[in-house]
């Protein structure tokens, strides 16, 4: 199960497309943190909602607020997917420990061996304050979540 909106963020440290560590506390004070997990770099609707994001990005990463994706893929895979799809943002391994922080957000399915499409809106204090689940071909509405950041 998910973690819910109020409960306090999993930490985390994982590598990026780029081979950089990016850890959650590294934006404690200083932004919001859009954390989206998505199944699988180069399939059709992981493709379609990170473009979607790619076009909309100044509302998803800016002073206030950065945009973090995570999937299970490993670092390779991540950066070629970045390169082709034109994706400036951090793209996290979960790769290994495989799934280790997907499995503490709770969106980690274990039957499948990728994280479902979670995402967890986490405000400057390390707080998550709305969160949505979706199952794998579920695509979701990014208007939800500029939503869930005005509230903030």
């Amino acid at each position: 199960m998910a973690i819910e909106a109020g409960t306090k963020a999993p930490e985390f440290e994982l590598k990026d497309n780029h081979g950089r560590t990016v850890r959650l506390s590294d934006f404690r004070g200083e932004k919001n943190v859009v954390l989206l997990f998505f199944p699988f770099a180069f399939t059709g609707v992981c493709t379609g909602e990170l473009c979607a994001l790619r076009d909309e990005l100044p509302k998803f990463e800016n002073d206030d607020t950065q945009l973090l994706a995570v999937s299970n893929d490993s670092v390779h895979s991540l950066r070629v997917f970045a390169e082709q799809e034109g994706l400036e943002y951090p793209l996290l391994s979960d790769f290994w420990p495989h799934g280790e922080v997907s499995r503490a957000y709770g969106v980690f399915a274990e039957d499948k061996g990728c994280a479902v499409r979670g995402t967890f809106i986490i405000d400057k204090e390390g707080v998550v304050r709305w969160t949505v689940v979706n199952d794998l071909p579920d695509a979701r509405d990014l208007g939800e979540y500029l939503k869930a950041l005005d509230t903030l």
